[in-house]
């Protein structure tokens, strides 16, 4: 459970964050807001990418402010760019250095990377060059990069933007496959429709919160009175 209370936080001049408390309960959370919103800001207080200016933010009751480590082994994050979650040479490398500081012996790291391979359709790509991938592959192997790790929660901030429909597909399928809690990010709507919740945040607050026909409806007339 993610637990945000009076969140506060400025990027130079401007207040990005302006006093939000949520709640985040739910198997699956969509958030969604316009550019500049303060959305990914917010996510990525979620796991001390940011810590915020006042207030606080706990995850399962530990203080992303006073615990970061044990906040961040709870809670995995995927940005928008696949490709700059790749920090290894070969796909089985990249997989393994998730697991560094788990103090698994060499053939228990191999058996494990093996297993996610091929959970994330990645089987026989172990020792393929990672950013030779397709775009979908690389989004899988990201997947699977942080899975790996066994988190309790997965952020997703816009993991569809680069994707095709193909793509979008196989990501809305990954994520309705998972057991964590999921947080996701994003400007498709429509992969929220199977949502639990969906979060509309507008200039640094929540202006809307509940079920993703409600929330999706009210995020769309609050676009359509900024272009009429």
């Amino acid at each position: 459970m993610i637990e945000v209370s009076g969140v506060r936080h400025r990027l130079g001049e401007r207040e990005v964050l302006r006093g939000i408390d949520l709640t985040l309960a739910e198997h699956r959370v969509g958030v969604i807001g316009a550019n500049g919103s303060g959305k990914s800001t917010l996510a990525r207080t979620f796991n001390g990418l940011i810590t915020p200016d006042a207030g606080d933010v706990r995850v399962d009751g530990l203080s992303v402010r006073d615990d970061v480590r044990s906040v961040r082994r709870r809670v995995g994050f995927m940005f928008s760019e696949a490709s700059a979650q790749i920090l290894m040479p070969t796909v089985a490398e990249d997989i393994a250095l998730s697991l560094r500081d788990h103090g698994l012996t060499a053939d228990e790291v191999s058996a494990r990377v093996e297993a996610t391979l091929s959970a994330y359709g990645l089987e026989g790509y172990g020792d393929h060059p990672a950013q030779l991938l397709s775009g979908g592959q690389k989004q899988m192997l990201a997947f699977a990069a942080v899975l790996v790790r066994e988190p309790q929660v997965l952020v997703c901030d816009e993991p569809s933007t680069l994707l095709d429909l193909h793509n979008q597909l196989r990501l809305r399928r990954t994520l309705a496959g998972l057991d964590q809690q999921v947080v996701l990010l994003t400007h498709h709507l429509d992969l929220l429709d199977d949502f639990d919740r969906v979060v509309v945040i507008d200039d640094g607050q929540v202006v809307h919160d509940g079920v993703p026909g409600e929330s999706v409806a009210f995020y769309h007339d609050l676009m359509e009175a900024r272009v009429s």
